[in-house]
């Protein structure tokens, strides 16, 4: 059998990709059947008939939120951008904590199923749920492309198979899941599969680390890791950075499929607890991105070079370790970042697919299986046409997008009296619009377009402001058209639940 890649030294066989792809599939499709044994009503397949505990839903949570950027992409970037590559951890971690504070809670009260419910519930407007329905599917559709590009890079370097058998692979195995069992069996899915990637990520760190320092070879740049020789983008400017913030925090606002899963919670108050745990989920689980990547500039600094950067989490073991040992311990990451694309793949398939059935299929538990199947294969059909981007980066531009649409939507119809349904359509197609154009515009511009035209790059910075503008001004141009429900919707959204 020969060896898939071979660059100085370091080999990983086709077995171990296999061995641990099949494995992570099987452990998935299984934990889905066992689902279906209690997945019978809508409610299970729509939102786990709203039984699901904090701990179990903050697993899923993570599950499902630690996508192929954050198992990839993060080492990926701090290979590439040295000590800059941060935000975007923090960013995606520091949202949940805006979660905590502005919307879990009274979107769990809403006694939604999708966020195109909540939005007609509190507009009484069948527009305003078309065009929420609308931006849900394409913010999915949008987010589900990057995992399944990075599929295709992982199946590509660990088997030596075309490209496209990754995303095929997870798009099977995602519409086994989501088909037989839809939210309950889901849930079971997403949190043994954080916990899978947990594990694959910090035993390999661990063993590194302990290898390299009885072996005396650098851990870090002359013992830290942040110094000169980390800090590649010392010129980076301060607009791109306070517009990846921005579009980090609000992006987590709007997520379909993170919101989702707040409405399995049983209560508003197990929905805060489930964010709290989530926090701290997140913030374990992001130290090891953080170290290969660190790791990776040191010992195999050429993958930067020849624009592979996102594959150092699965070369690293086997550059450290040589034999079984290395083969093992690549196994393990290859199995933790496949569950990486199943797991968010799945979660963002069930989201998408809840809002399909409900808009196309009359939100019947068939018309939820035909919209999971609709909602997999589209976004399928894009990643094969187009080309792999830098995993962290992509999807940093949909957290951009959802920030400049839908999250306005979330804030504004909890928190504010005054939004009509006129300003909340204006509002989210202006962001819409304006957001999509730059991302269009930037990727035509290519590479070069982050120094030259950072405002199309990172567009967060003016584009959400412009989206929560709009939607004030119409609305308070518009205020006729306030819904007469506003203050009875607000009522129920703010106030707790008896114990």
């Amino acid at each position: 059998m020969t060896d898939v890649l071979d660059n100085e030294g370091l080999q990983m066989s086709p077995a171990v990709g296999y061995t641990a792809l099949v494995l992570v599939a099987l452990c998935t499709v299984l934990i889905g059947i066992y689902g279906l044994r209690i997945s019978r009503t809508t409610g299970d397949f729509y939102v786990a008939s709203r039984t699901v505990r904090p701990w179990w839903n903050a697993s899923a949570i993570g599950g499902e939120y630690l996508s192929a950027a954050s198992f990839l992409g993060i080492a990926g970037l701090i290979m590439i951008s040295g000590v800059d590559a941060l935000w975007f951890p923090i960013g995606y971690t520091a949202g949940y904590l805006m979660l905590l504070l502005f919307v879990a809670a009274p979107l769990r009260r809403s006694g939604a199923y999708t966020i195109p419910d909540f939005a007609q519930a509190r507009l009484d407007s069948l527009l305003v749920r078309r065009v929420t329905s609308m931006l849900v599917v394409v913010v999915g559709w949008l987010y589900i492309v990057p995992q399944l590009h990075g599929a295709a890079l992982t199946v590509r370097i660990t088997t030596g198979l075309p490209a496209w058998v990754g995303p095929l692979a997870v798009v099977v195995v995602v519409c086994l899941s989501v088909v037989t069992g839809g939210m309950r069996s889901i849930t079971f899915v997403q949190a043994f599969q954080y916990w899978l990637k947990l594990t694959a990520l910090a035993v390999p760190a661990a063993f590194i680390l302990v290898h390299l320092g009885a072996e005396g070879r650098p851990i870090t740049a002359g013992g830290s890791a942040f110094t000169a020789d980390l800090d590649t983008t010392a010129d980076a400017s301060l607009y791109g950075t306070i517009s990846l913030v921005i579009a980090l925090l609000f992006g987590t606002l709007g997520l379909p499929h993170v919101l989702v899963r707040f409405y399995t919670n049983p209560d508003g108050a197990s929905a805060r607890r489930t964010t709290l745990i989530v926090l701290g989920l997140l913030s374990v689980f992001y130290l090891f991105p953080t170290v290969y990547g660190i790791l990776g500039r040191i010992h195999m600094p050429e993958l930067a070079a020849e624009g592979a950067a996102d594959a150092t989490v699965l070369l690293l073991p086997g550059r450290i370790f040589d034999g079984a040992a290395g083969d093992l311990l690549s196994a393990l990451v290859t199995a933790g970042a496949f569950a990486a694309f199943l797991s968010t793949t799945s979660g963002l398939v069930v989201s998408l697919a809840g809002v399909v059935s409900q808009e196309f299929f009359h939100g019947s538990v068939a018309g939820f299986r035909r919209a999971a199947l609709l909602s997999a294969l589209i976004p399928l059909v894009l990643a094969l046409l187009t080309d792999s981007l830098a995993l962290a980066g992509s999807v940093g531009s949909v957290f951009a997008f959802t920030a400049s649409t839908i999250c306005p939507l979330l804030l504004l119809g909890i928190w504010w009296r005054g939004l009509t349904d006129a300003g909340a359509v204006a509002g989210m197609l202006t962001g819409a619009v304006l957001c999509g154009g730059a991302i269009a515009g930037s990727a035509l511009l290519g590479p070069d377009a982050g120094d030259r035209w950072v405002v199309l790059d990172q567009p967060a910075l003016w584009t959400v402001p412009t989206a929560f503008l709009t939607m004030v001004l119409v609305s308070r141009a518009t205020a006729g058209r306030r819904p007469a429900s506003a203050s009875r919707v607000l009522a129920r959204l703010h106030t707790p639940e008896p114990h």
